[in-house]
């Protein structure tokens, strides 16, 4: 094994693009057949059976009430589909898309024990072998999507790059290495949501994903009303929030600390949901809370730890949702009177 540099410098390093980050939290799927482009478009709320080979998108996997069952990056390299999923749900995604073959032209296999996956930052890795590589298009609104909170101005740049696992000899020997803590830092910067901040009851619009994984003017989708309902003519219950956090303490929360009011501890909003240490920010959070959490209120983290207060920095603005203004309808004349 490589030499980890520390995680503050490491992002230093990984921003510069010299420092590259095993991603062993995910795993990969390939599809492969004629058909795997409209079949993958037919399962999933993104655009894919107009991919170019080597374009790169995100799509999510819905319940028929619209909650994220799966999020996956997907890249097309001209003859297979690679998903890359998130290592704990990749066995039920592989018993979904296994189930959902019928008579399709189209072979479903789990690619994780022959290919590492190696994130590098702005371009992808050069290797004496092929390489395919997923480009996350995070900082813009993708095609048929739309971006509730503001662009992110922290940078994120990232490249997932399938390598086969007997070439990844030849990177540890001639790259710098950070760790996954270190890339996970930057990745809250930028306010990117991942597999980590979904839960039973995530809707998509809670995390700003219809900007990277939903086509709103695709249909035939598992869970499309919901996604339509939400968007034109409500709220999403919850949203996606960054926590600069008070590192006074020397103590950064865990995973899953419920998020409550400073001001009434029993007053609980959401739940961590992602923690890192940026060079720059110092300790910070991703969290999910009801929507209606004030936006100037003192949030703290609660668990086997002391109370850690943050303040809050918005990603999905309180108002997100309901973009289509339906006219009340006037009211009926009763009795005559005018």
């Amino acid at each position: 094994m490589p030499k980890i540099l520390n995680p503050l410098v490491a992002q230093r390093q990984i921003l510069a693009g010299k420092a590259l980050v095993r991603q062993e939290n995910l795993s990969v799927i390939s599809v492969a057949g004629e058909d795997r482009l409209t079949w993958l478009h037919s399962l999933l709320s993104q655009n894919i059976k107009n991919l170019t080979p080597r374009q790169s998108t995100q799509a999510c996997l819905l319940d028929p009430q619209g909650h994220v069952e799966q999020l996956i990056n997907l890249v097309d390299d001209g003859e297979t589909a690679w998903l890359l999923v998130a290592i704990d749900s990749a066995p039920a995604l592989m018993g979904w898309l296994t189930k959902m073959v019928f008579r399709m032209k189209v072979t479903v296999q789990d690619r994780t024990a022959e290919l590492q996956i190696v994130a590098s930052w702005g371009k992808p890795v050069e290797l004496d072998v092929p390489v395919v590589s997923w480009t996350d298009g995070w900082l813009e609104t993708a095609i048929g999507g739309y971006r509730y909170g503001q662009k992110p101005t922290e940078p994120w740049n990232l490249v997932l790059n399938l390598i086969p696992a007997e070439s990844l000899s030849q990177l540890e020997a001639s790259s710098e290495w950070g760790s996954p803590e270190a890339l996970e830092a930057l990745r809250i910067a930028a306010h990117r949501p991942t597999a980590a901040e979904v839960d039973a009851k995530t809707l998509p619009h809670e995390l700003d994903l219809l900007a990277s994984a939903v086509h709103l003017n695709k249909g035939c989708y598992r869970g499309q009303e919901t996604v339509a309902k939400v968007h034109n003519l409500g709220h999403p219950p919850r949203r996606l929030v960054l926590l600069h956090l008070d590192g006074s303490g020397h103590t950064l929360p865990y995973v899953g600390d419920t998020v409550a009011l400073a001001a009434d501890f029993e007053s609980v909003k959401g739940r961590i949901t992602s923690v890192g240490q940026h060079y720059e920010m110092g300790p910070i959070a991703l969290a999910v809370v009801s929507r209606n959490t004030p936006l100037d209120a003192t949030l703290v983290a609660l668990g086997e730890h002391e109370a850690i207060s943050g303040t809050q920095e918005v990603i999905v603005p309180m108002d997100a949702g309901k973009t289509v203004d339906v006219p009340k309808l006037p009211r009926l004349l009763m009795g005559g009177k005018k």
